[in-house]
């Protein structure tokens, strides 16, 4: 039964900071390609881990995410006034590499593939 709340508190959590940050943040440093992949609250609501993935060049990336983590007390307030829990868990917020890694790893395999075809040939 717990397992069950907790992955309802996560996907709720998910759905209003991604909300949140797409449209309540009016911080120029953030890119408008902003994605919250994933939400972790601990059992005791005490922490969430805000996993987001930022689409751009190195540079504003470093930026988006410095703007976000400087927003995370704003996040949480806005948290607490939508989502009724006993606690409003204090805000991490966590650059997701993983889509890039998976982009970098796509593309490696296609080389491999291109190689293997033109040793073939």
């Amino acid at each position: 039964m717990a397992k069950y709340r907790s992955g309802r508190i996560n996907e709720e959590m998910k759905k209003e900071i991604s909300s949140i940050i797409q449209n309540d943040i009016r911080d120029p440093r953030i890119s408008s390609m902003v994605s919250v992949t994933q939400v972790e609250v601990t059992k005791d609501l005490s922490y969430a881990t805000v996993y987001v993935s930022v689409f751009g060049s190195e540079e504003s990336n470093k930026e988006t995410m410095a703007a976000l983590k400087s927003s995370a007390r704003f996040i949480r307030k806005e948290v607490g006034q939508r989502i009724k829990l006993r606690v409003t868990p204090e805000i991490l917020i966590v650059e997701d590499t993983s889509i890039k890694q998976g982009m970098h790893i796509e593309e490696l395999l296609h080389k491999i593939k291109e190689q293997e075809h033109h040793d073939n040939e």
